[in-house]
């Protein structure tokens, strides 16, 4: 074929190539086989291996190449992608009603399914995807554009080449993938992923975009937040209720921007209802109630829109909630099941988890065989006996609970459960102290214990070990190669290629993450201990405050409980932590194969902040939310999320809210006198980086 034939062939076979796509996966009207599908693909890929030059970045080969990434790189958002506001009743979506109309008078709406996935922006420059993102913090998100372009249902050009035009949208696992991929995953001996939605997103955050692709990803899209159909424009500038007037382009309500964004081959969920009543939005609501289950996806509640552009921006935001948009949410499906037993999971702490064994039920849309019971209060309080009728739910559509028991139901077979004296895993006394609601094993070499304990250890928020999961940390201990957290890093490579299923780059990969974590931060080290009381925040403060573990270690209660934050039972937990000589061994350990157990810098003599409370509202130019916090955390201050009487000083950026108000309202009404408001370029000064 020569060069000239073969580039018009490789044009058509693209065009074709993308509208079959389209068809399949946004239209879900396919008028082709599959066979047909893979025979152009497959006569592209030829063409194209003959002809590299005939190659470009939106070919439909393109979507998988190059080498696994490292890590994410981040992106801003052209406009903050907020979060929704919730409603749980028709009371409450009567009540946005009001204060919508309040403030603009009449006003329709557009309801929409409220897709259970991932959130994501798309950014296209000239026609072309160029940038995918996380929503992050909503300010700033990772960087997935090598992940994004895998899902076959987003195209990777537009058919007019708009010069800029930014999206946001849902990216979300089919329930029939997701069954597949937990069915593939059991089959491995791996954990199971606990929903969809948890399924889409850890798809999307793969390093290795050949897996992302392998999970048959879908995607909805419902939002325009950036349109420049002007090539002179500057990106960023979202088009204003003025532009929109005169310019073709731009639609001027979110029905329009729905068929915008359909037009350009972006999929658009078909259930959409334009209402002009808050009771079309409630009826609307209450008929996908019933009809949710019967969707090849999940979705948990209906996303409620003011229809007008233009009246959106006259009702603002507020620091995280558009007040133009509202999230029924729907209420937990409850289902009747029998309780067929009632087992013990020993947990890293030794606390005795009680759960409950059901007869397997359908409720919101899976097979629900068990329930967590929580403790010993809640089983007495509920009266929950083995056999007995119960109602159970899940919470938030995704936990089951045991919400009741039916004892109209019992016919005297029913057994109240007994707890055991002795640890069902190492056969310790189990005790239940005074003041707690948990019973506890308190053997100290318990392999329950020491299992939960490693995985806590290697988490994410912990020492964040890739590749050390609960399947890979349970070969670890059967074969005999750890006992505790210390001796993981003295783990060989001949020993773990021995492993089932422990092949030679595995080895490698778990070794080399294993060695990265070392230079982890000390607040990671600190809550991978599993200190008990100590979270994620408190070993941070801890980090910033003693600067090293040999510090820590040689506090006492009274020096702990002068922090800000360590109350008693804190202190007292982490002294008699690290007064057992079995801890001490392996923090030895730990040293001795050069985990670093000092914070970066040494110790932040700079407390400067150290007592005071703070509250972030609004967008901040020069940081991200977490950013400041950190910032705040690292002199000592606290952040909360409320502002109060206990409150020093409120920092505001752009676009703020309530939270502002309150502030002000403290101030005048002399509750707060001494509270501050910080304007970005105050708060700068005080942590020292103006």
């Amino acid at each position: 074929m020569a060069p000239v034939e073969a580039g018009k062939r490789a044009g058509m076979l693209k065009e074709s190539i993308r509208e079959h796509n389209y068809r399949y996966y946004v239209l879900d009207d396919p008028i082709i086989s599959d066979q047909e599908y893979d025979l152009m693909m497959r006569e592209l890929q030829e063409i194209e291996e003959a002809f590299p030059e005939l190659i470009t970045p939106d070919s439909p080969t393109q979507r998988v190449g190059g080498e696994p990434l490292t890590a994410f790189g981040t992106v801003r958002h052209p406009v903050p992608l907020l979060s929704l506001g919730n409603a749980f009743s028709d009371a409450e979506l009567q009540d946005f009603d009001r204060r919508v109309r309040d403030q603009v008078g009449t006003a329709e709406y557009v309801a929409e399914l409220k897709i259970d996935g991932l959130s994501v922006a798309l950014t296209y420059r000239d026609g072309k995807l160029t940038t995918g993102a996380t929503r992050g913090d909503g300010v700033v998100g990772e960087d997935i554009t090598a992940n994004i372009r895998t899902v076959r249902a987003i195209p990777l050009s537009l058919p007019r080449r708009l010069p800029l035009m930014a999206v946001r949208g849902e990216v979300y696992m089919p329930k029939k993938a997701f069954d597949r991929l937990n069915d593939g995953r059991e089959n491995a001996g791996e954990p199971l992923l606990a929903n969809p939605r948890n399924a889409a997103a850890g798809s999307m955050r793969q390093l290795d975009p050949r897996v992302t692709a392998s999970r048959a990803l879908g995607a909805f899209f419902y939002s325009v937040l950036d349109l420049n159909p002007d090539a002179g424009a500057e990106p960023g500038q979202r088009t204003t209720a003025g532009d929109r007037e005169n310019d073709s382009d731009a639609p001027q309500t979110q029905a329009a921007a729905l068929e915008l964004l359909q037009e350009l081959g972006l999929p658009v969920n078909p259930h959409r209802r334009l209402c002009v009543s808050i009771a079309e939005v409630i009826e609307f609501c209450e008929e996908w109630q019933d009809k949710r289950h019967s969707l090849p996806y999940e979705i948990d509640g209906i996303v409620v829109k003011v229809n007008s552009l233009a009246q959106q921006e006259r009702l603002g935001t507020t620091s995280k909630n558009p007040r133009w948009a509202i999230a029924y949410k729907f209420p937990a499906e409850r289902v009747i099941t029998t309780v067929r037993d009632i087992v013990l999971r020993v947990g890293r702490t030794g606390v005795l988890t009680p759960t409950a064994i059901l007869e397997p039920v359908r409720v919101a849309g899976s097979t629900v065989s068990r329930a967590t019971l929580h403790n010993e209060d809640m089983i007495d309080e509920k009266d929950i006996r083995i056999g007995d009728t119960v109602v159970i739910q899940k919470a938030g559509d995704v936990i089951p609970e045991v919400v009741g028991v039916l004892p109209e139901k019992r016919g005297g077979h029913e057994t109240p459960f007994t707890w055991p004296a002795s640890c069902p895993e190492c056969g310790a006394e189990v005790v239940r102290l005074p003041g707690e609601a948990a019973r506890r094993c308190t053997g100290l070499g318990c392999p329950a214990q020491l299992r939960e304990g490693i995985i806590h250890f290697a988490s994410r928020d912990a020492m964040d070990i890739e590749g050390l999961g609960p399947a890979v940390i349970g070969l670890l201990l059967d074969a005999g190669l750890i006992r505790d957290v210390g001796d993981l890093y003295y783990l060989k490579f001949e020993d773990l290629v021995r492993l089932e299923r422990m092949g030679a780059k595995s080895a490698d990969n778990l070794l080399a993450a294993l060695n990265q974590s070392k230079d982890n931060n000390l607040g990671q080290l600190i809550f991978g201990l599993g200190i008990r009381l100590v979270g994620s925040r408190a070993a941070k403060i801890l980090a910033g405050y003693f600067g090293s573990l040999d510090r820590l270690m040689a506090a006492s209660v009274e020096e702990l409980t002068a922090i800000p934050e360590i109350g008693p039972k804190m202190a007292e937990s982490i002294v008699g932590f690290f007064r057992q000589e079995g801890n001490r061994k392996v923090l030895n350990k730990l040293v001795a194969a050069g985990v670093k157990t000092v914070e970066a810098g040494g110790r932040k003599e700079n407390q400067t902040l150290a007592g005071k409370a703070f509250v972030i509202t609004g967008t901040l130019d020069s940081m991200s939310r977490k950013e400041a916090q950190t910032a705040i955390e690292e002199l000592g201050g606290t952040v909360s999320s409320s502002v109060g009487k206990k409150t020093d000083y409120v920092v505001v950026g752009a676009e703020p809210g309530s939270k502002y108000d309150r502030a002000l309202e403290l101030i005048n009404s002399k509750e707060n006198p001494s509270l501050q408001i910080l304007a970005e370029r105050e708060y700068l000064a005080l942590i020292g980086r103006s």
